[in-house]
């Protein structure tokens, strides 16, 4: 699952900054539904990763089942919290 893919199928384009804010919105929307909806847990993972980014990912306890996959998702938000620093 490649990034720049997700934002084509979920905002139109692989340039968030040049989408409206309602396309943004609309394409969350769609992401949280899709991922609510997927039974891959790689691509669940990757689904979650970027409603993290844009900041409407749900909780850990509530994306994922197993406690492996709520490690992964604490450690990628570890690594965003160090790169912004």
């Amino acid at each position: 699952m490649k990034l720049d893919d997700l934002f084509v199928r979920y905002f139109g384009t692989d340039d968030l900054g040049a989408v409206s804010p309602a396309v943004l919105q609309a394409g969350a929307e769609r992401l949280r539904v899709e991922f609510g909806l997927e039974t891959d847990r790689g691509r669940r993972f990757g689904m979650w990763a970027l409603m993290q980014m844009l900041g409407v990912a749900p909780d850990l306890d509530v994306a994922f089942k197993d406690p492996a996959d709520r490690d992964a998702a604490r450690t990628l938000m570890e690594m965003q919290e160090r790169a912004e620093e």
